[in-house]
């Protein structure tokens, strides 16, 4: 460290320039912790030096300085990540016991950002604030490390006519809804995937195509997700089995689509509003699945996240580990983020997909606390990182009921027979359940909404029905899985005010041109 600190006299200069941009004054080290996050600051700036043992009206009055004293501030510093050079210096006050506590740190731009228990810290002017999220990504961008992750690799054989331009216009379009995206964005493709850091010298990265791709792309096997509903609390046989490919976004929804086709439903009244509640509460596993899909490896093709429901517990796993420092425990409790995808993680970010920095883990426990079941389960093993929420299994819908009602069926002539021997064929080929019957239910919903949208009350009465349950599993999410339909919530399926709407495909499907927007 260049600085030296000798003697009483040079702390008296110090103190006399008062606090600033890379000096921060404070009286005991009982306020040791906020001392910390300045010095944090202060390693992601121009360097700097925090005194404990100065009053705020400029004071020296010391502290006496015990081993415990030094054992702590020890501590402290190892809170830093990545490790930082930081001198301690402990100067002797003349006729007194006291001493005064000096702690510095250079700038180490190589390094940054720095994070002290999780969080990264700035300094502007005298204040030491949280860092943006904007400005750590700026860093982590900037660093030499980050060329060698495997989403910020080029490919160049990946093209702007691979990419799904209204997938990229909607980030842009929801980035400037919740002011995570300046308003002159723009609509120019290639200098939207430039502001995501998604080019490099004319060629894409990895993480356009993981992000915006509009096929699926042979090179990019591992945008995956395998779903799976379990037939009781083993693999031993299971209900319903597909496997979806396509871009972070699409992948999302497909899962989301069917978790709400095998979780329980069940509704509170709230206000004059009906309320629909999974069997695991909505945040919480979306928040999972998103984790999941941001935060997983993606340098090993041949993997994908997997998604199982069982009768007692739904479990997501995603291939990748924690960070070498973590265990179960602080997991749960650290609000850290340290995204090993952060091109990815940014784009989410910037959509509000994801909503806080760092408050994934302790959304899904709180959401579930809430709804008065148990902590979700966090595993690391294998090159796998396995999320499991469990469940009363009271509470969810019968497999028997959800798929296989051939029994029911056949005691009522007048219901409709549906194969379910046939549909788990089709669902191991991971294709679309198309039956004659299940294409008829489509149909009817598309022509109840040819004129205007609709929500699930609406369509009930349109179609004389009485079971919503039946409405939701055998007419609306067929609609939706093909494509037929829409969500005029799309980011917040259980919105109050959830209307359907008919697409394109949809007219097309019923002989209709497209309707002009």
């Amino acid at each position: 460290m260049t600085m030296k600190i000798r003697d009483i006299e040079d702390i008296k200069r110090l103190v006399d320039k008062g606090e600033s941009a890379t000096l921060e004054l404070k009286k005991t080290t009982g306020q040791l912790e906020r001392g910390m996050e300045t010095v944090c600051a202060f390693l992601n700036g121009k360097g700097g030096t925090v005194m404990f043992g100065i009053t705020d009206d400029k004071k020296i009055v010391g502290q006496e300085v015990e081993d415990t004293t030094k054992r702590n501030i020890a501590s402290h510093i190892g809170e830093i990540e990545p490790a930082a050079n930081v001198a301690v210096e402990y100067v002797n006050i003349p006729d007194s016991k006291k001493q005064v506590i000096v702690i510095h740190v250079e700038e180490s731009r190589q390094e940054r950002p720095f994070m002290y228990k999780g969080r990264a810290y700035m300094r502007i002017e005298s204040t030491t604030s949280v860092m943006p999220r904007a400005v750590y990504n700026e860093m982590l961008f900037n660093k030499d490390d980050v060329k060698s992750i495997w989403e910020s690799m080029v490919n160049p054989n990946l093209t702007i006519d691979d990419l799904d331009d209204n997938e990229i216009l909607k980030t842009v379009r929801l980035g400037i809804e919740a002011g995570r995206l300046p308003e002159n964005t723009g609509t120019d493709i290639p200098d939207i995937l430039k502001r995501f850091r998604l080019e490099s010298n004319g060629m894409l990265k990895n993480a356009a195509a993981i992000l915006f791709a509009k096929d699926e792309m042979s090179e990019y096997m591992q945008c995956m997700v395998r779903l799976a509903r379990f037939r009781g609390n083993d693999k031993m046989a299971f209900i319903d089995n597909k496997q979806v490919r396509g871009n972070i976004f699409y992948l999302l929804n497909e899962s989301m689509s069917f978790v709400f086709k095998h979780l329980s439903l069940s509704g509170t009244i709230e206000g004059l509003e009906r309320e629909e509640h999974l069997s695991i509460p909505y945040k919480a596993i979306r928040e999972c699945i998103i984790n999941a899909l941001c935060h997983r490896s993606y340098r090993a093709a041949g993997t994908s996240v997997g998604i199982a429901i069982y009768d007692d517990r739904v479990e997501v796993e995603n291939p990748g580990s924690f960070p070498a420092d973590w265990n179960v425990e602080n997991v749960k409790y650290e609000q850290r983020s340290l995204p090993p995808n952060p091109l990815i993680a940014n784009v989410l970010y910037k959509r509000k997909v994801v909503e806080n920095w760092g408050r994934g883990i302790g959304l899904m426990i709180d959401e579930c606390v809430k709804q008065g079941l148990p902590e979700p389960e966090f595993k690391s093993e294998a090159g796998f990182v396995v999320v499991t929420f469990r469940y009363n299994s009271r509470e969810q819908d019968s497999p028997k009921r959800e798929q296989d009602n051939s029994k029911r069926e056949q005691d009522n002539p007048k219901r409709e027979q549906d194969n379910p021997k046939r549909e788990q064929d089709d669902s191991l080929k991971g294709s679309k359940i198309e039956t004659a019957s299940s294409k008829e239910r489509v149909k009817e919903i598309l022509v109840c909404l040819t004129e205007e949208s609709m929500n699930v009350k609406e369509i009930m009465s349109h179609l004389n029905k009485k079971s919503r349950n039946n409405i939701m599993v055998r007419y609306i999410l067929p609609a939706l899985e093909n494509g037929y339909i829409s969500l005029a919530y799309p980011d917040k399926p259980t919105h109050k005010e959830q209307k359907y709407i008919i697409t394109s495909k949809g007219r097309a499907a019923l002989g209709m041109k497209a309707k002009n927007m």
